[in-house]
């Protein structure tokens, strides 16, 4: 098998499988997203919290929000993880069918575990068949019947997660000083960015521009350049070690911004 993610209900349930490698991958949410893990490690990275789970362990992520991803496989055995997108129309329907809403706020973290019982178990091994014959999908009204069975098995242990589940409001919008310390390291489009603090592209230019004195592309930039001039300097870290980390997608698009910026590549005495 090659690497994934296959979709089983396409848009909704995949199935991720690597042989041999370790991926970080850099992730919007845009919805509640539920990771099953079969077999290795996944660790979940945003600015607020870290959190891993091993094979048997179960995840759900919360919507709106920007993370780092990292799959390790176990020695000598693949990675394997079933992903469902509980995307909001589907979450609409079955709130309809079942007459569920929130009925206040759900206090905890926007990231937690969620304890596998024997029904939770038998409702992946269910799925898991799907994941392993390549190129099977189930047809949409099977799609839908799966996913309001793992809500309704999500609620019946944990009954809470109504509120986390189905809490349809728009993103408040945010400090955006605040989120963009925090999060310029992520190389996500400035329209998500906009999205996550819960304004318009054009509100979030405006707002940006009053904030830093700049525009949001070129406060990017920067920000990043400083950040790895940083851990170069500081941190003994080596160029090709950083530029992802601070958000760059290629080291020679880093390594020519940087000597721009700073007058010496990356690599060369000045930085150290």
């Amino acid at each position: 098998m090659t690497d994934s993610p296959e979709e089983i209900w396409p848009g909704v349930i995949f199935y991720s499988y690597l042989s041999a490698v370790r991926r970080e991958k850099v992730s919007l949410w845009n919805h509640p997203t539920l990771i099953y893990q079969v077999s290795g490690q996944f660790t979940l990275e945003t600015p607020g919290q870290t959190i891993t789970i091993n094979g048997g362990q179960l995840l759900l992520i919360g919507k709106n929000q920007v993370g780092t991803m990292t799959k390790v496989p176990p020695p000598g055995a693949p990675y394997e993880t079933i992903v469902i997108s509980l995307q909001e129309d589907l979450l609409r329907t079955i709130a309809l069918e079942e007459g569920l809403e929130p009925d206040g706020p759900c206090p905890g973290p926007r990231n937690r575990e969620i304890p596998v019982n024997d029904y939770l178990k038998g409702y992946f091994r269910s799925v898991v068949p799907y994941a392993r014959h390549a190129g099977t999908e189930t047809t949409d009204a099977l799609g839908l019947l799966k996913v309001k069975e793992a809500i309704l098995l999500l609620l019946r242990a944990m009954p809470e997660l109504r509120n986390f589940l189905f809490d349809f409001s728009a993103p408040h919008k945010i400090d955006l000083e605040k989120f963009m310390l925090n999060h310029f390291q992520f190389n996500i489009p400035v329209e998500q960015f906009a999205q996550l603090t819960g304004r318009s592209l054009s509100a979030f230019k405006r707002d940006f521009r009053q904030v830093f004195g700049s525009a949001p592309r070129q406060w990017l930039q920067e920000k990043r350049l400083d950040q790895a001039r940083y851990l170069i300097s500081t941190k003994n870290r080596k160029a090709s070690e950083v530029y992802l980390e601070v958000g760059f997608r290629s080291l020679s698009h880093f390594s020519y911004a940087f000597k721009q910026k700073f007058g010496y590549p990356p690599s060369g005495r000045g930085a150290s």
